[in-house]
C-alpha cells in the first residue's frame, strides 16, 4: 500500500476514535465509529490474502450491525424522551439495545464468537490494533451511558472472563488464543465498570500495555503457532527469556503487573458486598492462566524435536526490538510496587 495512503487511514482511524472520545451526542459519536470502521477496512485488506479478506468482510458485516443496533436505539431514545445526549439515556428498552451493540463491537460473551476467527485472518500487527485501538471508542461509550442494568453488567462480564478463559484452553493458534485472552480482559473490564469508572478504564490500560509487547514478540520471532514457539531461542534468545514473563503478567500472577488490576477489581467487588461475583471472577483466572502456563513452557522449557531446522534462523540477520518495546516490556512486569500510589489518585 502507498505510504500515504496508509498514513490517511490511520489518521482517519485515530479521528474517528477521537471523536467518539469528545462528543456527548450521540450522532457524532455514530460518525466517529464509523470513521474508524471504515478506515481500519483497507488496512485488514491490504494483505490481499483470501482470509484476510474473509476477516474484513466478517468484520464489515459485525460492525455495521453493531452500527445499525447504536443509531436504532439511539433515535429509538430521542423520539421516547428527547434527548440526543449520551448520558441522558432513560428509556430501558433504548439503554438495553445499546448495551448489547456495545458488547458486539466490544466482543464481549455471549456475542464474541465473530472474534476469534476474524483475529485468526489477521496479521498480528493488525491483530494488535483490533486487540487494543479499536476497542477503545465503544468502552468510552460504555463508560458515558447510565449503568442502570447492573445485573446486565455483572452478567456480561462474568460470562467474557469465563468464556474468554474456557474458550483459550484448546486453541494451537496464538492469534486465538490472543483473542480469547483479550475477551477475558475486556470481561474483567465490564465488570467494574458500572462500581468504579476509573479502575475500569485503569484495568483496559493495564492491558494495553501488557498485550502490546506481547503481540510484539510474537512479530519478531514471526510465529502464529505454539508448536512452532519451541524454535524461537534460535531467533532472539534475550526476547524469548522475558516473553514467558510477560505472558504470567497477563495472566494475572504476582508480583508481576497483571496481578494489579485484578486484585484491585476484587478488592472493589468485596466492598460492594458481592462476594460471590468475586470468587467466580477469581476461580475463572485459572482458566486463562492455564493457557498462559502452556505458553511459559512452551518458549522457555522445550526444544524442537529436530535440532536442524532450529538452527537456521541463526543465519538471518538479527532482528532488534524497539525502544517501544523495551519500555512496555519493563512496565509491564515492574509496575506493582506504584500500587499504593495509584490507589491514592483514585477517587474514592
Amino acid at each position: 500500500m502507498n505510504p500515504y495512503t496508509t498514513v490517511l487511514f490511520y489518521s482517519t482511524m485515530f479521528l474517528g476514535t477521537m471523536m467518539v472520545l469528545s462528543s456527548s451526542h450521540w450522532l457524532l459519536a455514530w460518525v466517529g465509529l464509523e470513521m474508524n470502521m471504515f478506515a481500519v477496512l483497507p488496512l485488514m485488506a491490504q494483505n490481499h490474502h483470501p482470509r484476510a479478506l474473509e476477516a474484513t468482510l466478517k468484520y464489515f458485516i459485525i460492525q455495521a450491525l453493531a452500527a445499525m443496533m447504536l443509531l436504532f436505539a439511539s433515535t429509538s431514545n430521542a423520539w421516547l424522551s428527547g434527548q440526543w445526549n449520551i448520558q441522558h439515556m432513560t428509556h430501558p428498552i433504548p439503554l438495553a439495545l445499546v448495551t448489547i451493540a456495545l458488547s458486539l463491537k466490544l466482543g464481549l460473551a455471549p456475542v464474541h464468537s465473530w472474534y476469534p476467527e476474524i483475529m485468526q485472518g489477521l496479521n498480528l500487527k493488525m491483530g494488535l490494533i483490533l486487540s487494543t485501538w479499536q476497542k477503545l471508542a465503544p468502552l468510552i461509550l460504555f463508560l458515558q451511558i447510565p449503568s442502570e442494568h447492573s445485573f446486565l453488567y455483572v452478567l456480561l462480564g462474568l460470562t467474557s472472563t469465563l468464556i474468554g478463559g474456557w474458550g483459550g484452553l484448546n486453541q494451537t493458534q496464538l492469534r486465538k488464543m490472543l483473542a480469547y485472552s483479550s475477551i477475558a480482559h475486556m470481561g474483567w473490564t465490564v465488570l467494574i465498570m458500572q462500581y468504579s469508572p476509573y479502575l475500569a478504564f485503569l484495568t483496559f490500560f493495564f492491558y494495553v500495555i501488557i498485550t502490546t509487547p506481547l503481540f510484539m514478540t510474537f512479530y519478531y520471532l514471526n510465529t502464529t503457532m505454539i508448536s512452532s514457539l519451541s524454535a524461537s531461542w534460535t531467533k532472539i534468545p534475550l526476547l524469548t527469556s522475558i516473553a514467558p514473563l510477560i505472558i504470567l503478567s497477563l495472566g494475572g500472577l504476582p508480583p508481576l503487573t497483571g496481578f494489579l488490576p485484578k486484585w484491585m477489581i476484587i478488592f472493589e467487588l468485596t466492598k460492594q458486598g458481592l462476594l460471590l461475583v468475586a470468587t467466580v471472577a477469581a476461580l475463572s483466572t485459572l482458566l486463562s492462566l492455564f493457557f498462559y502456563l502452556r505458553l511459559s513452557y512452551v518458549m522457555a522449557l522445550t526444544i524442537p524435536p529436530n535440532n536442524l531446522p532450529s538452527t537456521l534462523p541463526w543465519r538471518l540477520p538479527p532482528m532488534r526490538a524497539p525502544l517501544l518495546m523495551a519500555v512496555l516490556t519493563v512496565l509491564s512486569l515492574l509496575l506493582l510496587p506504584l500500587l499504593p500510589t495509584i490507589i491514592a489518585f483514585l477517587p474514592a
